[in-house]
């Protein structure tokens, strides 16, 4: 569900009450019943979900509906959740996603085996007041857990594909963290999910990292000396990789043009987070999907925060998190163990 301050409930609520979404799988929200409550009423939507308390004994029915709460009411969640970052937040929402991966390491065959996850809107700083700092967001936490030590942050919409070289790293920090094999994962990973959403030779342009993609080493060496190798690299195993690119002029040819031609661009691999979320959330923001990629499960989420400014309020978009559900059921359906 989310942090309980946050809209994580709405944009899950008014989800499940489209059909379309609903019948793809059989969905378990971990949360809160009196968040899901809320979120409903303030939609005008009819609660119409089968409710188990997480620590029931009878929790296994739950694999009999098309949709269940798993409620945390009893656990912690009782009482009015500030729409701000808190430290019980914090410990709630870091709850829900770990126990959602201990329900993709369940064995096959039990009832409770989850095939993806799908998280909504967390806040970094609650996870850090409730003692959870060292992980910087969904994506660390979830590469630790699953032992994994090539993963990558993806952003997937109808129009656009990006992922990220690096994704929550300190700007100042950005140059040292590049490397020729970062960037060549970052390459690899996206041209594996790309040929897993049905793009069998995805086009794949790489951003440089300074300014005019270096201008030729007057701006900076990092396009020659660690992003041109990697792209050799990705070359060498038979990859459809180019660049370095100027990263203010090339997101432009990742997407489909006004007169109907098509991009020229499958994907766009960027060095850091914001040079590629902008153009994502600025052109795509109410239907692009996070993605991490290199996990051995799925796992989706839509691309927006908790947005504690209008929570509760009933306004918030759930189209992210419509085509983060409908993209984990997809991506669930063609999965084979340890290939997510």
């Amino acid at each position: 569900m989310g942090d309980p301050g946050g809209i994580g409930a709405e944009v899950v609520v008014q989800a499940l009450a489209d059909r379309s979404v609903r019948r793809l799988a059989r969905w378990r929200v971990l949360g809160l019943g009196s968040s899901m409550l809320e979120a409903a009423q303030s939609v005008g939507i009819e609660p119409d979900w089968w409710r188990v308390p997480s620590e029931s004994a009878v929790i296994d029915t739950t694999a009999k509906h098309d949709v269940t709460l798993v409620d945390y009411e009893r656990t912690g969640g009782r009482g009015s959740h500030p729409r701000e970052a808190s430290k019980r937040g914090g410990e709630l929402s870091f709850r829900f996603v770990e126990d959602a991966i201990a329900e993709t390491k369940r064995p096959a065959g039990d009832a409770l085996r989850a095939d993806a996850i799908v998280t909504g809107p967390i806040c970094k700083e609650a996870w850090a007041l409730a003692g959870r700092g060292k992980y910087p967001g969904h994506t660390e936490l979830l590469a630790t857990r699953y032992g994994v030590k090539r993963h990558g942050m993806m952003f997937v919409c109808e129009r656009m594909r990006v992922i990220l070289a690096t994704a929550h790293v300190p700007l100042m920090e950005v140059r040292n963290a590049l490397t020729i094999g970062r960037v060549f994962d970052a390459i690899d990973l996206g041209h594996e999910a790309c040929v897993r959403l049905g793009i069998p030779r995805p086009r794949i342009a790489v951003c440089g990292l300074n300014p005019h993609a270096g201008e030729g080493g007057l701006l900076g060496d990092e396009e020659e000396r660690i992003i041109a190798p990697a792209i050799r690299v990705a070359e060498q195993h038979g990859m459809d990789a180019r660049g370095p690119f100027p990263g203010d002029t090339i997101f432009r040819e990742a997407m489909p043009g006004p007169s109907g031609r098509g991009a020229r661009y499958d994907l766009v691999v960027a060095m850091y987070h914001d040079q590629g979320l902008i153009p994502v959330k600025l052109l795509y923001r109410d239907e692009a999907v996070n993605v991490t990629v290199g996990l051995p499960t799925v796992r989706t989420s839509p691309d927006h925060g908790t947005a504690f400014d209008i929570a509760g309020r009933g306004v918030a978009d759930a189209g992210s998190m419509k085509s983060a559900m409908r993209l984990a059921a997809a991506m669930a359906a063609t999965a084979t163990p340890g290939s997510a």
